[in-house]
């Protein structure tokens, strides 16, 4: 399987857990209340909406990352368009992190 397809995977199994918070708003409510393990900005999120998102992050001391994937492919493995998530579990942001890290597909800003 190829490493989009298990990060995907990974992504709608953090969804039906009720691990993952999709949308700008949402994400930040989560980092503001220091639920989020793990942001993810789609890789064609834009840069406005990125700085934010990361400024956030980093004020809660949550590490960001950028998917080797874009809001379309995100639409399709959740059902919902969204170019910004939060991770609210730390096993998924460690599974998750641990998949992008293989291949360096995605990076942590």
């Amino acid at each position: 399987m190829e490493k989009n397809d298990r990060l995907m995977n990974l992504l709608g199994l953090a969804r039906k857990a009720g691990k993952l918070e999709l949308g700008s708003e949402a994400v930040k409510q989560t980092v503001r209340r220091r639920r989020a393990a793990l942001v993810l900005l789609c890789a064609d999120l834009s840069p406005k909406s990125a700085q934010s998102i990361r400024e956030e992050a980093e004020k809660a001391g949550v590490k960001a990352m950028e998917l080797p994937a874009g809001m379309d492919t995100v639409q399709a493995a959740l059902g919902q368009r969204a170019g910004v998530l939060a991770v609210k579990d730390s096993g998924f942001a460690e599974a998750l992190l641990k998949l992008c890290a293989e291949d360096r597909g995605g990076t942590i800003l």
